[in-house]
């Protein structure tokens, strides 16, 4: 029996198109400056939050094997046939900016143009897409229900 909860798996998906807006943003007029070294930093730092808990709803939810890292996440996931290879790559290098990100903050780069800046964008929106398509083949189509139960 699974407890897959589709609104929270939405409510994150949902913050995409924002995230990737503020990247095209940041890659469109990257100055090298502050403002927009921590724009893009906190757009990265939302899509590693994103992408790791709408991962780890749908390990929890359907009782996939228990996770060790973030990196754990996305690999189950993969494993899973959630999302295709290409997305599962670039989701891999994103993880790893966690760290980076939120414990090193003070040595992070903000003058420096994160290589994965211009492509995110893209694969955060595939990512929705393909999530969703994975819980509707699953579950079938959502009715609006907090989360919902299977057999």
């Amino acid at each position: 029996m699974y407890y897959v909860n589709r609104e929270q798996i939405a409510r994150r998906l949902d913050a995409i198109p924002e995230v990737a807006e503020g990247l095209r943003q940041v890659v469109q007029a990257w100055d090298g400056g502050l403002v927009l070294g921590m724009v893009q930093e906190r757009c990265l730092h939302l899509a590693i939050e994103i992408v790791t808990d709408v991962g780890s709803y749908l390990i929890d939810g359907f009782i996939m094997r228990d996770a060790s890292s973030y990196d754990d996440i996305i690999q189950i996931n993969y494993e899973e046939n959630v999302f295709d290879e290409s997305t599962y790559g670039v989701l891999r290098q994103l993880v790893t900016l966690r760290k980076p990100l939120v414990q090193d903050y003070y040595s992070w780069q903000r003058t420096v143009l994160n290589s994965l800046s211009a492509a995110l964008p893209d694969v955060l929106e595939q990512f929705s897409g393909q999530v969703s398509t994975y819980v509707e083949k699953e579950l079938g189509p959502f009715q609006g229900n907090e989360g919902q139960v299977t057999e």
